[in-house]
């Protein structure tokens, strides 16, 4: 019966997900009549262009397209994602040795993990960061070793002082820009400082590269790390087409790179799953060969929500950070409530303004002190949001909110 009563190791190992305080909050308030406006989740409300729906209404009508798919993808997918980072980045990839389709990016990270993980493998994750970026390591059984990360350079310089100190040696390491949750982007020469390290201590680099085509500064596109002469020697790539061009429901993801790895990656999926529902994968497909007007369509929408964030926010007290890239802004609590904490505070802005948002906390013991606010509504009920916001600040009692999470803290203990 004990055994029966524990709880089972790896899920030990994962601590109570964050952001489902604030979810049940928002649920409970919806069901009794709430207007939530919902800057939380990254969930993009974009539709997905009518082109790429129509291919997979064609394919799903094929009789032959309901069997069982390919686990590593059909072939004309890994070939329209080759021809996609040859287009954008420059970089060759072979279709058959380095490049497999993932169901999401979130899969693909978590199932990379298992690949090459060993138990007692120390990997290094930048914190705050995506939840998948340590617990996909920690399901694997590896021991974290957390970098600071609010910006590129602080990460960079924190990398060698956290190798010094890792018994046994890391295996593996992560980066993530343009950055969910901090909006920062990195230029080439980080990239070959991250590449020469790795290659210094003998250390695998997975790049999560999910929001490569949200950007803002149209000079400066965000480059891969695979331009780098040498990364492949070292280094897979996580892309996903959720953000792109909307699709997130779609399920359709790509680790790129290190052939190795990639074959690793490759053979752990074939006992676990047979690829994306075809269909899917062909539409795709379609989105990566296709007219890419939609792909800027939906930057600039991104932008012009950017703005509003930042420019309403403010007006209603709260300065906002202007984000380089992605679907969030990463804003530290605002002045007379950084005490509080985020989760408090998260629950207390989704309670009183109707206005939900990511506890930074979330994203890593660093993140405290911050909220990510995704660009999921429109302009119009981002306004809304800044209204409310600014009746939130002028209303609520700041101290109080410190004081009744410390003696919570206390009590706890």
């Amino acid at each position: 019966m004990t055994l029966i009563a524990n709880e089972f190791h790896k899920i030990r190992r994962l601590p109570p997900y964050v952001f489902e305080e604030v979810n049940r909050l928002k649920a409970r308030m919806r069901a009794q009549g709430a207007d939530i406006i919902d800057l939380g989740m990254g969930n993009p409300d974009l539709p997905v262009p009518e082109h790429i729906v129509e291919k997979l209404v064609e394919t799903a009508r094929k009789p032959r397209t309901n069997r069982y798919s390919a686990s590593r993808g059909i072939p004309g997918l890994r070939r329209a994602m080759a021809g996609y980072y040859e287009r954008r980045f420059g970089v060759r990839l072979d279709p058959d040795t380095e490049i497999v389709a993932t169901l999401g990016s979130k899969e693909g990270f978590a199932n990379l993990a298992q690949a090459i993980t060993a138990p007692g493998d120390v990997i290094l994750a930048p914190n705050p960061s995506y939840p998948i970026h340590a617990f996909g390591f920690i399901m694997a059984g590896a021991v974290i070793r957390h970098v600071k990360s609010h910006a590129p350079q602080e990460y960079l310089e924190g990398l060698s002082r956290a190798v010094r100190h890792s018994v046994p040696p890391p295996s593996a390491m992560v980066v993530c820009y343009p950055g969910n949750p901090t909006a920062f982007t990195v230029d080439l020469d980080f990239y070959r400082q991250i590449v020469a390290f790795a290659k210094r201590h003998d250390i695998f680099v997975i790049s999560d590269m999910a929001y490569s085509e949200i950007f803002f500064d149209e000079a400066n596109p965000p480059p891969s790390i695979l331009e780098v002469e040498g990364a492949k020697d070292i280094a897979v790539e996580v892309n996903t087409l959720s953000k792109t061009y909307s699709m997130a429901g779609f399920r359709v993801g790509f680790a790129l790179g290190n052939a190795r790895v990639i074959a690793a990656l490759s053979r752990l999926k074939s006992y676990l799953d047979y690829g994306a529902y075809t269909p899917i994968q062909v539409a795709a497909a379609a989105a990566l060969n296709g007219p890419q007007d939609c792909v800027a369509d939906m930057r600039a929408i991104y932008r012009s929500r950017r703005d509003a964030l930042v420019e309403s926010f403010a007006k209603a007290g709260w300065t906002i950070p202007v984000p380089q890239a992605s679907m969030f802004a990463w804003a530290p609590l605002p002045p007379g409530f950084e005490g509080m904490g985020s989760l408090e505070f998260s629950k207390r802005l989704t309670e009183k303004a109707g206005v939900a948002v990511s506890p930074g906390v979330g994203f890593g013991e660093y993140g405290e002190g911050f909220v990510r606010i995704a660009l999921v509504e429109n302009e119009q009920r981002i306004r809304q949001a800044a209204r409310a916001v600014k009746r939130f600040l002028a209303e609520e009692p700041a101290g109080q909110g410190a004081a009744s999470t410390a003696a919570g803290t206390h009590a706890a203990e």
